[in-house]
């Protein structure tokens, strides 16, 4: 008698086969038209119309996020959520691979719905776009809008990830560091004056900015191998003659545990203290 799991795994194999030259056009699409948090219009459409092509229905719009939508097959037994992410980073793009999550993410609820409909077993597959992962909190706008509140046994996506986080011979998420993530702005508020005619007067936000952006490239010196801290201006100032009353900065802090990013935000936040110290400044934090 033949393994009734390796009939159900070979149907996955075969539907993801079958698919394959849309999945790798859908890839591309996405890739060449990246768009940022929030503003992915052209990613899910494109998804849409894959879906679509192949009877599934497609909800889009979904939790109150434009840029959302839910997709599901099967009825009865256990809910397992596949989230697709296909948001870019601006200026570069897709570099952090989010067309080849999203792609993988289809693939996969292509994959086991054609295994439902085949076997008819029961279960539900869902696919769940998650737009704004790489800014703007989409999965925790989704989470507080209610997406994962129902009993759901499992959700899942895969991530592409550099050779160097690979060590011996693992593979996947084996051999894959997660880290601890703090992300925060920092303000800074001083006193506006004319910078040629009256500058004593002057509270200099920028000077504050810079103070602390260089306190944290000390910083670095200082650290574990294994966290990061990088951060930009945001706002620096609107005019050369005008002693900037208003800065802000954005950062990240990363590293392997919550308990050392803790840390190591602390230590952060000294450091921008310490800036808004020597410019007579207001500092004030948006985590």
């Amino acid at each position: 008698m033949s393994d009734p799991t390796a009939q159900v795994f070979q149907c996955c194999v075969d539907a993801i086969d079958a698919s394959n030259s849309d999945l790798r056009a859908l890839n591309k699409r996405v890739h060449q038209n990246p768009e940022l948090a929030f503003k992915e219009f052209s990613a899910v459409g494109n998804i849409s119309s894959v879906l679509r092509d192949r009877g599934i229905h497609v909800n889009e719009k979904t939790y109150g996020i434009e840029t959302s939508f839910i997709a599901q097959v099967g009825t009865g037994g256990h809910l397992v959520v596949i989230c697709a992410e296909y948001d870019a980073l601006p200026g570069i793009g897709h570099a952090c691979g989010h067309n080849l999550i999203m792609t993988s993410s289809v693939a996969a609820f292509l994959g086991v719905a054609k295994a439902i409909q085949t076997h008819g077993f029961p279960g539900r597959v869902r696919l769940l776009g998650t737009p704004a992962e790489e800014a703007g909190g989409g999965k925790n706008k989704l989470l507080e809008a209610g997406a994962f509140k129902e009993d759901i046994a499992a959700a899942i996506m895969a991530h592409p990830m550099s050779l160097h986080h690979l060590e011996d011979n693992s593979k996947g998420v084996a051999g894959m560091r997660s880290t601890a993530s703090h992300t925060f702005r920092v303000e800074f508020r001083g006193r506006t004056s004319h910078a040629a005619s009256e500058p004593w007067k002057g509270l200099n936000a920028l000077d504050a900015a810079v103070a602390t952006y260089d306190n944290i490239a000390r910083l670095r010196q200082h650290i574990q191998p294994d966290e990061r801290i990088h951060g930009v201006i945001e706002d620096g100032g609107k005019s050369p003659g005008v002693v900037p009353e208003y800065t802000r900065m954005n950062y990240f802090v990363r590293s392997p545990t919550i308990k050392r990013a803790n840390e190591l935000r602390d230590r952060v936040k000294k450091c921008c203290d310490a800036g808004a110290l020597s410019a007579g400044c207001e500092v004030t934090y948006d985590e």
